[in-house]
């Protein structure tokens, strides 16, 4: 029987002791951080310690990041996306000369709002990136197109609609209604927020990653010591690459191992790290866990992964529905979690993992190993959800 889960190496990854690669500076993270950290509701996301999942699978701790309560939008993304909207207003409101400087903190006062609502923001998503958009539009004050493809669900879609965005789909998959949205953009004189860096491409990305880079600088306030490990989802690497870099900034040589997580069918970053180059997999790459959906990896991302990731653990959707249901029922003494498909795939990766002693070893997970999972989604749609766990996300918290 072939195995649900494998692992690939890195045999480019950095010596402990290497710096950090430029790609993503230290003072963008630091500026996202001062920014977000201002915005209504912000707090921490809390960090769970699952020791009875931990003892079940041969490992010394598992610590899983919960970024399903994040500002109410049920995913890490808009420390992303909506950060990028305020900076592309700032930038068009300074190209206008209307501000030089205007903050987050000014455009939620309202400040400049007459030309903000002149400017139209718009994107490409699977789900949860456009969410995050649409939402920063509504709080920044323009106008937001989001262009979704064939096979994203209604609810995800309405997700985006009650933000006040206008919804378009598509046809065909992730990476076509991104090339949409930049050609429309081109056409309307739109402004493009996606996390895909290109070479002529790279200022929104770098903002769409400094602002998924509070993840890690959050994480390195919360714990008494950096893991030995950690996995992260990977899609185009936005996410990945952040805490990658954020870690190896603020950790250095005692950053843990970095592991990227992905689907069987959308394995980009693992495929690129076998080639030792940025590799496009094309094909089918639907897979229930729809955020990860992609075919290559970002520029931008690439430069931090191909020596920042130490490897790439790629699963079959199958483990990651049974993560999610771990995560919903859990063993005594862990709690109730709700985990999205993405989030289920980081607990189902190390279910799959437990079962390969072989690879356990080739990762260096054992009874000493603490390991961190990005939970990077709730309940994005909730009646997928349910249809999945058997149960309600409001059940499953009760």
């Amino acid at each position: 029987m072939i195995s649900s889960v494998r692992v690939i190496g890195n045999p480019r990854a950095a010596a402990r002791e290497a710096p950090p690669p430029d790609a993503l500076a230290s003072d963008g993270f630091e500026a996202a951080y001062r920014e977000i950290s201002g915005w209504p509701g912000y707090r921490p996301t809390p960090i769970h310690n699952l020791k009875g999942l931990a003892a079940e699978l041969g490992l010394g701790k598992i610590l899983y990041k919960d970024e399903g309560p994040r500002f109410g939008l049920g995913s890490f993304k808009p420390l992303g996306g909506a950060y990028a909207v305020a900076r592309v207003l700032a930038r068009e409101l300074a190209k206008r000369g209307i501000a030089v400087n205007a903050t987050a903190a000014d455009l939620l006062a309202g400040r400049h709002a007459e030309a903000v609502r002149g400017i139209t923001i718009t994107s490409a998503t699977d789900g949860n990136h456009g969410r995050s958009v649409a939402w920063g539009a509504r709080m920044f004050g323009c106008r937001a197109v989001i262009f979704i493809h064939q096979t994203v669900s209604e609810g995800r879609k309405a997700a985006i609609e009650r933000y006040g965005a206008e919804v378009i789909r598509v046809p065909g998959g992730y990476d076509d209604s991104v090339r949409h949205a930049f050609a429309e953009a081109e056409r309307r004189g739109w402004h493009v927020v996606q996390d895909t860096a290109t070479a002529d491409y790279r200022t929104v990305p770098a903002d769409i990653s400094h602002g998924y880079g509070v993840i890690a600088g959050e994480v390195v306030a919360q714990v008494s010591e950096p893991p030995t490990h950690v996995l992260v989802q990977a899609g185009v690497g936005g996410a990945a690459s952040a805490v990658c870099a954020r870690f190896w900034q603020l950790w250095g040589t005692s950053r843990p191992a970095f592991l990227v997580l992905e689907p069987a069918k959308a394995a980009c970053v693992a495929a690129s790290l076998a080639a030792g180059k940025r590799v496009e997999v094309t094909g089918d790459l639907e897979t229930v866990m729809a955020g990860l959906s992609c075919g290559v990896v970002s520029e931008l991302a690439w430069e931090v992964l191909a020596t920042g990731a130490d490897g790439a653990v790629v699963i079959d959707d199958g483990l990651a529905l049974e993560g999610m249901r771990r995560l919903a029922f859990p063993l005594p003494g862990d709690p109730p979690i709700v985990g999205g498909e993405c989030s289920g795939g980081a607990v189902g990766a190390l279910i799959g993992l437990s079962r390969e002693p072989s690879l356990m070893a080739q990762i260096g997970f054992g009874k000493s190993s603490s390991v961190l999972l990005i939970g990077t989604e709730g309940a994005t749609d909730p009646v997928i959800y349910k249809e999945i766990v058997g149960k309600a996300p409001e059940e499953i918290l009760a």
